[in-house]
């Protein structure tokens, strides 16, 4: 049996909605705790599967997109995640527990009972792909397609992901991936990348069809460009409201 519950969180200042998601996904008991300790992510390994596993992902879009960017590793997401994950709720964290030095992030959860990999939880995320059609959005009513639209959005680049056990729930076993920074916006849903050929709007910085120049910076509102364009960025106060465009004139943002 599966559960789909959304939770949605607004950030005024940039006219933006952050869509979170959360899966719930009731199964036969597994494996027991000692199993949860190899799927820690405090080991390289278990990050760089689960790093390498997004940009897979990310490198299958349909159609192929010319600025998406490829995922790293975060070590406070990752951080965050993992404080959230131990609180075992069947809710997601708050958006003042998804920052990271630079933005705030998204967020992805799975709870089951059955231990799984973290390959098999990402593919969850990934495989709300079949209610979604690119331009035009979900393609039925009542079905979710966040957790798709957040492991490729194409200016989260920064990732962290943990697990943890839960042995007095019914649901054991409590997933968190934190993408920064968050994506989602709820205007560009429909189109969550742009369309085109692979690193199209990187050709310089292109590994295997992912970006890897992302800027380093988050606007605080959604018309900077326009801002900019009629302002310039000579002021502190467009410096400040506007980094992202004032500062990454060639990166991805």
């Amino acid at each position: 049996m599966e559960v789909c519950l959304s939770l949605t969180s607004c950030i005024e200042t940039m006219v933006l909605v952050v869509i979170c998601f959360m899966l719930v996904l009731q199964q036969a008991a597994g494996m027991s705790d000692i199993s949860v300790s190899s799927l820690s992510t405090r080991h390289l390994s278990i990050q760089m599967e689960i790093v390498n596993t997004h940009n897979d992902m990310r490198r299958m879009v349909k159609p192929t997109a010319s600025n998406m960017l490829k995922m790293m590793w975060n070590h406070e997401a990752a951080k965050n995640a993992e404080k959230w994950a131990k609180k075992c709720t069947l809710t997601h964290s708050s958006s003042s527990k998804r920052k990271i030095s630079f933005a705030g992030c998204g967020e992805n959860i799975l709870m089951s009972s059955r231990i799984k990999s973290w390959p098999d939880v990402i593919q969850y995320f990934y495989e709300e792909l079949k209610y979604f059609k690119y331009g035009f959005g979900r393609t039925r009513a009542n079905v979710k397609i966040g957790h798709y639209t957040q492991l490729v959005w194409p200016t989260s680049h920064q990732l962290g992901c943990a697990l943890a056990y839960c042995p007095h729930k019914t649901l054991k076993y409590f997933y968190v991936c934190q993408y920064c920074p968050g994506g989602n916006y709820v205007k560009r849903m429909n189109t969550p990348y742009k369309k085109g050929e692979p690193c199209g709007d990187c050709p310089h910085h292109c590994d295997n069809g992912l970006c890897t120049n992302p800027c380093m910076h988050v606007n605080k509102y959604s018309n900077c460009d326009d801002l900019v364009g009629k302002h310039g960025c000579a002021t502190k106060d467009m410096m400040e409201s506007c980094p992202a465009t004032c500062k990454c004139p060639t990166e991805i943002r």
